[in-house]
């Protein structure tokens, strides 16, 4: 299968200020799977040791962080004998053994000449539990799902993928049919790695959403083995209330659909914590569309997006003919699946961060609102051909951003004051 992300771990290996790399990720997101296939491709040797259920050779980093006697120590975990330069470090689930994480500062200040990959998928929570973060010490990689270009590869179209890159419309927009069947499979398989593997073979939904019904158990099994007994059923309740909050109109979170008189101050440690497992996308509301954004953003004031749209199809119970068909249910909430696959997008594809732009007194919201540069470029959805919202041409009238962005179903098109980019290429954001 492949991920991009092996692209930035070539580079990251080649560095000459390469320090040890921190996989970032929620659980299923194929983490283990590319460091080990990453050291297959470009190692002789790759030291794999996993920390869950370890607890062995977690106690040996508590003593202290002599990295000589740690090596020795991975030497042994790992059956391999570990040599500088041509072995892959690789220290899984580190989440469970949180001073060997702290000990990666120590792997880069006196023995930069080893490779080494860490990763956690819970390794966001643990962070809160007063662990010293090894700043500058560590480089970062965020993995997410498989992004809709790494899903056509996977599902043997990878000339449709690298069409896409080319930016060519001229090209794309003679295989639109392709890319919109594609796109509609996509919101309802997704990309989890395990699932786009359960599906590709014979094209098998139903497989498909078995492999998604078990990730969504793991989940909530992660929710009840990590998180306070004050705070899971607050978890549970945020969880299972986005697809309803993703299905109104309005987006925005409200507290008072999970419980009457509710106030975010009582779910914030529970959204925070689904946020840090990286389980949610928090995006934040500006009230000024000015750079920068960060500095406009209201902290209380946001939508709640999943990881992934096919698991937010899965928690939605949609049905393969609600989508492929295009019947009543789909027509009703395809406005939700669409912002999902768009903001999921943009958060793998691109380097921007997502805010939305509104006031409680605005007659008019931007679905999404990007700092790009020195600009602040307003991002409207749409799921079809159908545009005639007039949001996007009112923030334009009223702001005068430089450019303004409309992804539909409708061709390329660079007008005067907007561009339209089709839904299938927003990885050319």
């Amino acid at each position: 299968m492949e991920r991009f992300a092996i692209e930035k771990m070539k580079a990251w290996k080649d560095s000459p200020r390469r320090k040890p790399l921190v996989l970032m990720g929620a659980r299923q997101v194929g983490k283990t799977w590319l460091m080990k296939e990453f050291g297959r491709q470009f190692y002789k040797k790759v030291a794999y040791v996993s920390f869950y259920n370890n607890e062995s050779v977690a106690k040996e980093f508590e003593s202290d962080y002599d990295v000589k006697r740690l090596l020795s120590v991975l030497n042994i975990a790992s059956g391999v004998t570990i040599t500088p330069g041509d072995t892959l470090i690789i220290l899984d689930e580190i989440q469970n053994a949180l001073k060997a994480f702290e000990s990666l500062k120590y792997f880069c200040e006196d023995a930069p000449e080893y490779h080494v990959m860490a990763a956690g998928s819970l390794l966001g929570v643990a962070l809160h539990k007063g662990v010293s973060y090894p700043v500058g010490k560590v480089d970062l990689l965020s993995l997410h799902p498989l992004s809709f270009r790494e899903y056509l590869c996977a599902v043997g179209e990878k000339p449709l993928s690298d069409a896409l890159a080319t930016k060519d419309y001229s090209l794309i927009s003679v295989f639109h049919d392709k890319y919109t069947h594609h796109l509609k499979n996509y919101y309802y398989v997704g990309g989890m790695p395990g699932v786009v593997e359960a599906f590709r073979e014979n094209s098998d939904f139903q497989s498909a959403r078995e492999a998604q019904n078990a990730i969504i158990t793991q989940y909530r099994g992660d929710f009840g083995k990590h998180a306070s007994a004050n705070e899971l059923p607050k978890i549970n309740m945020v969880w299972d209330s986005i697809p309803m909050q993703l299905a109104k109109e309005n987006r925005k979170f409200f507290f008072g659909k999970m419980k009457k008189g509710a106030r975010s101050g009582d779910f914030e440690v529970a959204i925070q914590w689904l946020v840090d497992s990286g389980l949610v996308h928090k995006v934040n509301r500006v009230n000024e569309p000015r750079v920068p954004l960060s500095a406009y953003k209201e902290f209380s004031v946001y939508k709640l997006f999943v990881l992934d749209v096919g698991l937010l199809s899965a928690m939605s119970e949609l049905d393969i003919k609600t989508i492929l068909e295009g019947s009543r249910l789909f027509v009703e909430f395809k406005g939700a699946l669409t912002e999902q696959f768009v903001l999921q997008q943009i958060i793998c594809e691109t380097p921007y961060t997502p805010y939305y732009y509104g006031t409680d007194k605005a007659t008019f919201e931007q679905d999404f609102l990007l700092q790009i540069g020195m600009n602040a470029v307003p991002v409207e959805v749409k799921a079809e051909t159908n545009v005639r919202s007039q949001s996007l041409k009112a923030f334009y009238d009223k702001f005068h951003p430089e450019k303004s962005i409309r992804f539909s179903l409708l061709p390329y098109k660079d007008q005067d004051w907007m561009v339209n980019i089709p839904l299938y290429s927003v990885c050319n954001l």
